[in-house]
């Protein structure tokens, strides 16, 4: 405790760190104060029904991310995902399409002509998902909506609200990333999680209290038990490297010995952190929003039905199949095997036992497939457990962080966040976070 409080003072001390902190908590505000403020012409007290839509299946997940805004009909209603979707397009774009893949290539300029595309992407994609939603409204909240309204005017007016909402999350995430502490987009996708927690942990502590006699708090306690592990797990998994050992050989440099040293490249087992789960979950947000929302839930197809359950065999297994697919591109376009060999060879090094240059690239991509393929799969096992906490009688809410994307999500953001801020204490010659080492994160989360 000691060491905790005065970790704290050395946070508070440290403007530069202050101010971030004083900043990423304000703009947090903002974000949750707007997921309460309802569309001009909607009555918040009639929107039961839309509230119990959200409860179960795929909806409550798609509500979660969005902190409820999705089920109180809120100017934020769409939350962050359309511009999730948007990103995995242009990042799939920027692996296929020579075009794409020129402006990668182009540095700093490119990067920014990347954004501004995955931005207009985003608005199109709004166009399109805020109308759906309306009439997913419409059907399942009539009630709600003010008699005099316009139904055409209405919808053209808060289709226009709904996306400028979005882009006003995503600007929100960006002004995070830039003058604050931890990525604006992933921390948003986490505000959004965070605030569905004590509501699902206090519905399945009354659920098990109402029924002592039935061995309710020991399933409880099993419960908490069973989800500390996999914390633990996904910390193991997010935190875990593999070392390759790099001999630097030994050469002459203005006139003196250099070199000689060795020293070690830390692979991340899932270098990829919690991008995929990300990407593949607004995947499978699909069907639901565009197709689903669009027929009203009115006679849908089986496999509409299988893709909107999470607790279905079909959604698992797609849902597995999309981690494991996506850990590899994200990995792939995160680290560089050949640039790196590149890198080795420019300054001397080399990998003993094999030879600088192709084999050396060669080397290192066969030892990233080693490790991320456990490290997918382990991924995915994760992914899918709320759909196996089902068998031991637990809420659907708390299920949603018995494993899933939400403990992965919370897990991955809270070490990346810690890690800048680690960072900026070590910098400043004050101790880090942990007294038992650094915290190993990884900043590439959405940009």
């Amino acid at each position: 405790m000691k060491k905790f409080i005065e970790t704290l003072k050395n946070i508070w001390s440290v403007e530069d760190l202050r101010t971030r902190i004083l900043f990423t908590l304000a703009f947090a505000a903002v974000y949750r104060f707007g997921s309460f403020v309802v569309l001009p012409g909607i009555n918040p007290d009639a929107l039961a029904k839309l509230h119990e839509q959200t409860n179960t299946g795929l909806m409550s997940l798609l509500n979660m991310f969005s902190g409820g805004a999705f089920s109180n009909a809120s100017i934020f209603a769409l939350g962050i995902m359309p511009y999730i979707s948007a990103s995995i397009v242009i990042q799939l774009f920027a692996f296929v399409v020579p075009y794409f893949q020129k402006m990668q290539r182009e540095g700093e300029s490119g990067r920014r002509k990347m954004n501004q595309y995955t931005r207009w992407l985003t608005i199109f994609i709004l166009l399109f998902q805020a109308p759906s939603y309306l009439i997913n409204l419409k059907m399942q909240a009539a009630g709600a909506l003010n008699s005099q309204l316009d139904w055409t005017l209405f919808m053209f007016a808060s289709t226009i609200i709904l996306a400028a909402g979005s882009m006003f999350i995503l600007w929100i995430g960006e002004r995070i990333t830039d003058k604050g502490i931890g990525n604006g987009v992933s921390l948003i996708i986490m505000l959004g999680i965070i605030a569905r927690l004590p509501q699902a942990f206090g519905q399945e502590f009354v659920t098990r209290l109402n029924n002592l006699s039935g061995g309710g708090m020991i399933m409880f306690v099993i419960e908490l038990i069973l989800l500390l592990a996999v914390v633990c797990a996904a910390i193991m998994l997010v935190q875990g490297t593999r070392k390759i050992p790099v001999q630097y050989a030994k050469r002459m440099y203005a006139g003196q010995q250099v070199g000689g040293s060795r020293q070690y490249i830390p692979l991340k087992v899932f270098a990829a952190n919690v991008m995929p789960i990300i990407f593949a979950q607004a995947i499978m947000f699909i069907p639901i929003t565009l197709m689903g929302v669009i027929s009203g839930g009115e006679n849908p197809s089986a496999l509409l039905i299988q893709l909107s359950d999470h607790t279905s065999i079909a959604y698992n297994l797609i849902f597995a199949l999309l981690i494991i697919a996506f850990t590899y591109f994200y990995t792939a376009i995160t680290l560089n095997p050949v640039q790196m060999a590149e890198d080795m060879k420019r300054n001397n090094g080399f990998i003993p036992g094999v030879r600088p240059g192709h084999d050396t690239a060669e080397y290192i991509d066969q030892i990233m497939s080693h490790i991320t393929l456990p490290g997918s799969l382990f991924l995915a096992a994760i992914a899918c457990m709320p759909a196996f906490a089902g068998l031991l009688n637990v809420s659907q809410e708390f299920a949603q962080f018995f494993g899933g994307t939400s403990l992965l999500i919370l897990v991955g953001v809270v070490l990346d966040t810690l890690q800048q801020i680690e960072s900026h204490l070590l910098m400043r010659h004050y101790d880090g976070l942990l007294s038992s080492g650094r915290i190993h994160g990884r900043a590439g989360m959405v940009h």
